[in-house]
This record gives structure tokens, sequence and C-alpha cells, in this order.
């Protein structure tokens, strides 16, 4: 489990520090929204691309402002819920297009077999 920096309860947060924090977060569901428009449209290259930025969006968000750990998580775990179905769905790709070279190499196995005979 990644620590999270923790602000100190009994401190608050200037409104510089709110509006950075505010900020990070919604790139974080900007960039989960595109991931999603990307994966309906089964865009590899643009989640490829996306994936590589939300990596630099996680990192900015824990290095530039003090953490709401909360909303942080349930960012997080939003983003998470996308990456879990971005697994569902390129393994049963992986698994269609597997299926898909079988059959290719069974008719290339029957061709020369009719081939060897005709």
């Amino acid at each position: 489990m990644v620590s999270l920096p923790h602000k100190a309860p009994h401190s608050k947060a200037t409104g510089l520090e709110e509006y950075v924090m505010s900020h990070a977060l919604q790139r974080i569901d900007e960039t989960r929204e595109a991931l999603v428009g990307a994966l309906a449209d089964r865009n590899w290259e643009a989640i490829g691309e996306l994936d590589l930025g939300c990596r630099d969006v996680i990192d900015q968000v824990l290095s530039e402002a003090p953490v709401n750990e909360d909303a942080l998580r349930e960012k997080l775990e939003s983003l998470l819920a996308v990456y879990q179905q971005l697994l569902e769905v390129t393994t049963g790709e992986r698994q269609a297009i597997f299926e898909e070279m079988s059959q290719i190499n069974q008719a290339k196995n029957a061709s020369k077999v009719y081939h060897l005979f005709g």
C-alpha cells in the first residue's frame, strides 16, 4: 500500500493548498474519464498515452500538495476500477486474438493436407 503524505489534523490548509489539491484531484478525474472513453472506443494508442499521463498525474498529486487523504483515496479507487476494467477487456481481446490465430493455423494445416492429396 502506498503511504500518502498526511497533514496534521490540527493544521488548516491555505487557500492555495486547497486550490492545488482541488486541481490535482480534477486532473485525476479527467484522466480517468479519458481512459474510460478510450476504452469504450478500443483506442489502444490513446490508452497507452493516457496510462503514461496518468502515472505523471499521480506522481504530481503525491508530490505537489498536502493531500486530503479521503478525497485522494476515493479518486484513486475510481481510477483503479477503470484499470481493472481495462485489464478485463484486454484479457478478452487477447483471448479473441489467440482463438483467431488458432483458426488461421488450423486452416493453413488443412490447406497443406488438401494440397498433398489434391
